[in-house]
């Protein structure tokens, strides 16, 4: 039996899908997150606890759990695990991508300028700190520009600022955030520093990715339809394939391609962010790793020997673990997904029109993953979305059309957290889960 290692910051839907495709395989998956290692397995999943804030430490615990045992292949959810399961990888000899790469690719700033002395474009940026928050007139701030916590990721806490007054007022949210309770039990480093660079104008695409000792194969190049222009950026739709021209698409795949070697990235997933405007193409993400939350469902895969559909997830545990099938086509059809934006933020009192929203002509499945009674957040302090919206059809524009009707006849019931008084301060606050 093939076994593999699959880092991931917290368990959820987007890890059972990757253990329902493990189990149909045959493939053993280890979990490795981050928890609290004084609780003895309280989920019944024998994962490894680790902490991912200290990468070389975990990966020293994971090397050492599994001396003498068989490990196949590594995989990697979310941005946070990369450099443990990365040093993990070195220490069990697996291939996988080298931790001076995938810890450059997580930093926003040596991200930046790792892309910009490779020649390629990047916006003009800086590192600033908010303690205290900085008067922008005597940093030579440039505006309209975006702020952006080092320490987060998925939009959370990322506001365009157009003037003074918006940059302090921006500031002030995110210097507020990052010192919220949830934010600090992270222990991340860096919480009272952020990013500031230069709004880039235009539309933006995804890319999903897989690079194989170093050969590199797109999965899929996703447009995103709604205009992401501030002051927050909360994604929504994904759709494939591309609407943009096959010029277009060429020189988005040539700035991939000189990504991935800038970083040095060798194997595994890739997940790419790029913005498109009237001076080319400007690479704002490149991640090693699958696209996160639920999205992989948008995309199918044929296998040739016996013409089945597999998900992503199989895909890449077909790689990881080297299998057969990793190199299947994508299914020649129209697809996407809405990630159900958050209106406001608030506790989740309640959902419906679901089922009429299921009818909708093009519509595969609505998974709606937030919890009724449950505070949710929404952008820029969230990060998590109400849920997702998956369709089909011959068309991007059929898809698209199908995503924004099912989503128009949902109705999301949020009501406002109640405040009350600490029993020993006396200070106001407010209440939620």
């Amino acid at each position: 039996m093939k076994r593999l290692l699959l880092f991931a910051s917290k368990l959820g839907y987007q890890t059972r899908a990757f253990d329902a495709a493990a189990k149909k395989l045959g493939v053993e998956i280890v979990f490795v997150t981050d928890r609290c290692h004084q609780l003895d397995d309280p989920w019944r999943d024998r994962a490894l606890p680790v902490h991912f804030e200290a990468p070389q430490e975990a990966a020293r615990a994971v090397c050492e759990s599994q001396r003498g045992k068989q490990v196949d292949g590594i995989l990697v959810l979310g941005d946070r695990p990369g450099p443990a399961a990365a040093y993990a990888a070195t220490g069990l000899g697996i291939l996988h991508n080298l931790p001076v790469s995938v810890e450059a690719a997580g930093s926003k700033v040596r991200a930046r300028s790792v892309l910009r002395d490779a020649g390629l474009p990047v916006p003009w940026f800086r590192q600033i700190s908010l303690s205290p928050i900085p008067e922008p007139a005597f940093l030579g701030m440039q505006y309209p520009c975006v702020l952006k916590p080092l320490s987060l990721s998925a939009s959370q806490g990322v506001i365009r600022a157009n003037n003074r007054e918006e940059f302090l007022a921006a500031a002030t949210h995110i210097k507020r955030l990052l010192e919220s309770p949830e934010i600090r039990a992270t222990r991340e480093a860096r919480l009272d520093q952020i990013l500031v660079e230069g709004y880039l104008p235009g539309r933006e695409v995804a890319v999903e990715a897989l690079l194989t000792q170093g050969a590199l194969r797109v999965l899929a190049i996703f447009d995103k339809p709604d205009p992401l222009e501030g002051p927050y950026f909360e994604e929504t739709i994904y759709l494939t394939p591309s609407r943009l021209s096959e010029s277009q698409q060429g020189a988005i795949l040539d700035s991939l391609q000189a990504s991935v070697h800038a970083f040095g990235f060798l194997h595994g997933p890739i997940h790419a962010e790029f913005r498109i405007n009237e001076t080319g193409v400007w690479p704002i993400e490149i991640a090693p790793r699958p696209i996160g939350g639920l999205c992989a469902r948008s995309l199918r895969f044929a296998l040739a020997s016996s013409k089945e559909q597999i998900g992503l997830e199989e895909l890449l545990l077909r790689h990881a673990v080297e299998l057969p099938g990793d190199d299947a086509p994508r299914e020649n059809v129209a697809s996407g997904v809405m990630m159900i934006p958050v209106p406001r933020s608030g506790i989740l009192a309640g959902v419906e029109g679901q089922q009429s929203a299921q009818k909708t002509p093009g519509v595969t499945s609505i998974e709606i993953t937030a919890r009724v009674h449950d505070y949710i957040a929404a952008w820029p302090d969230g990060s998590s979305y109400l849920g997702f919206i998956f369709a089909l059809a011959e068309t991007p524009q059929e898809v698209e059309s199908s995503l924004r009707s099912a989503h128009a006849q949902l109705n999301f019931t949020i009501t406002p957290r109640l405040p009350v008084e600490h029993p020993v301060t006396g200070k106001i606050h407010t209440t939620g889960n």
